[in-house]
């Protein structure tokens, strides 16, 4: 097993996969990864059992908690992205297995902007555009409320928008929450995480900026 890490603002040790593609620096309070090439965490929608399905990829650097959070919470980092090639992203990732995950990315769009984007899987994964950043930099947030998830970016890390509310199937007894960093298609990027904080606090309202 590999060893855990403590992540400053994390409310239990991370366990990396790879572990040594992941690096914490304690006194800034980040974590940065080295994506590695053709990574990903992705099911096409357009597979199934024929021949031309394409492969699920789940090959993306994790830092998952070694718990599940309980109860509602608000799990939020900036993410900076050394963008090489199209879908190079930094994910704020919430896991249950491999086919039950969701990803809310801060990543390159084919058009080589950086884009907010989130991906839902269950059993195959769904694929949302939101807007285009004009920095190398985000702020990305995950909240449970109640058996809800929902998505927030923001540009200063004040004011909130929405990206999607969703749920899985009701049961969040086994969702852990963390990080992954991808390259699809380029030879890999570094990601930073920093203002990594969590709250175990229910988000009162999702819609007004806060």
């Amino acid at each position: 097993m590999a060893d855990q890490l403590i992540v400053p603002g994390m409310p239990s040790p991370l366990v990396p996969s790879p572990e040594e593609l992941w690096r914490v620096d304690e006194g800034a309070g980040a974590v940065t990864v080295s994506a590695q090439p053709r990574t990903d965490i992705f099911i096409d929608p357009s597979g199934g059992a024929g021949q031309d399905a394409p492969e699920p990829v789940l090959n993306a650097a994790t830092l998952l908690g070694d718990l599940p959070p309980e109860g509602d919470f608000q799990f939020s980092a900036r993410v900076s992205v050394a963008f090489a090639a199209t879908f190079d992203a930094g994910v704020l990732l919430i896991w249950r297995d491999e086919r039950c995950w969701g990803k809310l990315c801060f990543e390159f769009s084919p058009e080589a902007e950086p884009m907010i984007v989130s991906v839902i899987c269950r059993g195959v994964a769904d694929d949302a555009n939101a807007f285009v950043v004009a920095d190398r930099s985000v702020w990305l947030r995950v909240s449970r409320i109640g058996r809800v998830y929902a998505y927030h970016a923001s540009l200063d890390g004040r004011t909130w928008q929405l990206i999607r509310v969703f749920s899985f199937d009701g049961d969040t007894a086994r969702d852990r929450i963390g990080f992954a960093g991808q390259s699809p298609t380029g030879e890999g990027c570094d990601v930073t995480f920093d203002n990594i904080n969590f709250r175990p606090e229910r988000l009162a309202d999702l819609r007004d900026g806060s």
